[in-house]
């Protein structure tokens, strides 16, 4: 009735639902592998609320429990159940493979208990809290997309035991907090919008892994499934600021405006890497065509602005507006455009401007080429050095899309798509959406934050959507505008000043908003900060590189260093920079102290100088406005 296949190494069942009510449990003994160091022992039976109940158990310990196949009858013979256990002896882990499949109408729902452990990635979420399991998703699909700032969605999930969950990609897969069950991350595979309903059949698949402790974890992570950076962005950017236009001026730029800014700029003796113009430079979105009723000789405007000393960049983006002529029509004609189920190509995005968009379908490597030689063109033509490449997330398409490739990894297949037809560009680029793109070696932004201080994408996010997009793999991490981009307000100097601190040991920084848009003490302080920033840009430059050999983090947790230590595996608002720097910025409005944890090792005050032996708590450090704490760690 089943394919039981034992050997030294590994057990694998293959089993019917219908054959499994014959069963009562079925237990892999682990401990008669050659050399592993610990028993492992998972037992498979049935849940008494239906399903299964799966737990891994060590020396009498239970280290997971999972209620499996929630929705699944029981006497379902389209159904197939895969289960397989393996050590591995180079890497010492354990691993639990199980997948589901069947007919695209049936839903593979998954529970695992979160346990008293901290959790770890997951999507990029406007509301980024850290660990995860302090999140509320409810049947979230893992797709990048525009909802929530979710656009870099990988499918990997980690915790501080060690564990960690690795969903395959052909999974139409939905994540959900706290909902389905309490105290549970579920996995849900269910052939629904997003994902195409021309699927022939629905499939849940995923691998378990446990090793020692969550550091050992996501290093094999990053080995067996993630990626890593195949090279460095520049080093420019690196080292000084990016001044953009668009939290400043927003659609508002002339050619006056560009000047009066690059000039502001020059005049205050900051350092920058590049003068960035953003939207709306263009005639009709999509044209990649300059609007010279606005901007008269761009040309020579971008020649004098280089005069100064800056690099220009520019802001583009996948889109056409349907009003946007004859470019709309071009793509349609020519099958450049994503089209939706029903053959239609239009969506929606921010800049509609009473008309609707197309978005050029990457996947179809006519489209890519014409839209990567019109950005081409324009770069020649007026000697612009580099592009932001905006949005890029699946979301943006038409509903539900149609794509060229295997259609069980529709829709993520228009983000890589898109991401890699433009990394091309050279290292100055950036972009902002990310799906099984780890290693491409650019600059990945993060999504815009709000004018906030809170965890409703404000600042506490920027420590938090550091961490989240490094623990996926994304370590080149380009931070958002210093003081968000002002969508409800301008920041204040107190916000201005506390977001340049937190983003000092990040890779890099980014203005729009001014110091000067305050006082001399602002300019002061940020200047200070921008210098600091410049001065470990080799530091910085070091911990990108171990990251393109290693896949290490640039800016790890700070538990990367003693993945042990409890206290360190729950701390949200510090950060390392390599495995040498801490920074503990001030999060909150108003505080001139706040509680700083180092954890093993010898630490020195960058502030002070004093020397502090860790694992300690430093309870009520003083910060006033002008201080940023961090920390080098000894040799």
């Amino acid at each position: 009735m089943y394919r039981n296949l034992f050997s030294r190494y590994s057990l694998h069942l293959r089993i019917k639902m219908k054959w499994l009510l014959l069963l009562t449990g079925v237990t892999v003994a682990l401990c008669a592998i050659p050399k592993a160091p610990l028993q492992r022992d998972v037992l498979v039976e049935e849940h008494e609320d239906g399903g299964l109940l799966l737990s891994a158990i060590s020396a009498s310990t239970t280290l997971l429990t999972g209620h499996i196949g929630r929705r699944v009858a029981s006497d379902d013979e389209e159904v197939i159940f895969d289960i397989n256990t393996a050590y591995d002896e180079e890497s010492g882990g354990y691993r639990i493979s199980i997948h589901w499949d069947g007919p695209a109408d049936r839903v593979f729902e998954d529970c695992f208990n979160f346990g008293s452990l901290q959790w770890y990635g997951g999507p990029e979420q406007k509301q980024q809290y850290w660990p995860i399991q302090n999140s509320n998703l409810q049947k979230y699909s893992i797709i990048s997309k525009e909802e929530d700032n979710s656009a870099v969605s990988e499918r990997y999930w980690l915790n501080s035991a060690g564990q960690y969950f690795y969903v395959q990609p052909e999974a139409p897969l939905f994540i959900d907090y706290h909902n389905v069950e309490d105290n549970h991350i579920c996995f849900i595979a269910e052939v629904a919008a997003p994902y195409s309903s021309k699927r022939t059949h629905n499939s849940l698949k995923y691998d378990i892994w446990f090793f020692e402790n969550a550091k050992v974890a996501h290093q094999h992570a990053v080995d067996t499934y993630l990626g890593k950076p195949t090279g460095l962005p520049d080093y420019r950017m690196i080292q000084y600021p990016v001044f953009s236009t668009w939290a400043r001026y927003s659609r508002g730029i002339d050619r006056d405006s560009l000047w009066a800014f690059a000039n502001e700029i020059k005049d205050t003796g900051f350092p920058n890497a590049q003068f960035e113009i953003d939207d709306l430079w263009e005639i009709c979105y999509g044209s990649l065509t300059v609007d010279e009723r606005k901007l008269p000789d761009f040309k020579g405007l971008i020649q004098e602005i280089k005069s100064l000393g800056f690099r220009v960049t520019i802001w583009v983006h996948p889109f056409i507006n349907k009003n946007c002529e004859p470019w709309f029509s071009d793509a349609l004609e020519k099958g450049y455009l994503v089209l939706n189920e029903e053959g239609n190509p239009e969506s929606t995005w921010w800049n509609n401007n009473g008309s609707l968009p197309g978005y050029i379908d990457f996947t179809n490597p006519d489209a890519a080429e014409w839209y990567t030689s019109r950005i081409q063109d324009l770069i020649d033509t007026y000697d612009i050095d580099s592009l932001k490449f905006d949005a890029g997330e699946s979301s943006w398409s038409p509903q539900i899309p149609v794509q060229n490739g295997d259609i069980d990894l529709h829709p993520g297949h228009v983000v890589e798509s898109y991401v890699r037809a433009v990394a091309k560009f050279g290292p100055m680029i950036e972009i902002r959406a990310g799906m099984r793109t780890q290693d491409l070696p650019v600059f990945v932004r993060m999504v815009d934050k709000d004018t906030l201080w809170d965890f409703n994408n404000g600042l506490a996010t920027l420590v938090t959507t550091l961490l989240q997009m490094n623990l996926n793999g994304y370590t080149l991490v380009l931070p958002d505008m210093i003081g968000g981009n002002g969508y409800n307000e301008s920041p204040s100097k107190e916000l201005l000043v506390r977001w340049l601190q937190a983003n000092v040991f990040m890779p890099t920084l980014q203005y729009s908003f001014v110091p000067w848009d305050h006082d001399e003490e602002a300019v002061e302080i940020c200047r200070k900060y921008t210098h600091l920033h410049a001065e470990y840009a080799d530091e910085i430059v070091a911990a990108m590189e171990a990251s393109i050999q290693k896949g290490t983090p640039v800016n790890p947790p700070i538990w990367w260093l003693d993945p042990t230590d409890q206290d360190a595996l729950a701390v949200w608002d510090e950060f390392l920079l390599g495995e040498r720097v801490l920074a503990a910025p001030v999060l909150q409005q108003g505080a001139v102290s706040r509680d700083v944890y180092l954890p093993r090792g010898s630490w020195r005050d960058g502030v002070t100088g004093e020397l502090h032996q860790g694992p300690l708590w430093l309870r009520d450090y003083p910060a006033p406005l002008d201080t940023l704490p961090y920390f080098t760690l000894e040799d």
